[in-house]
């Protein structure tokens, strides 16, 4: 599989809770903070879901 670097670039203020919980299942905390995650279907579905709150690049 690829691996993608995820960095949050938006805050998680007056989000829904379900985005929240996204978020922090991915291991994105606050703006700036990045991880690098291994993909499959589960990971690019909840990149999908906050795709909005952060951009993303391969590696």
């Amino acid at each position: 599989m690829a691996k993608l670097k995820v960095t949050q670039t938006k805050s998680l203020i007056k989000r829904p809770k379900s985005q929240k919980l996204t978020m922090q299942a991915l291991g994105l905390s606050r703006i700036g903070r990045s991880v690098e995650i291994e993909t499959n279907p589960a990971i690019e579905g909840m990149i999908r879901k906050v795709s909005h709150l952060v951009t993303i690049e391969n590696i």
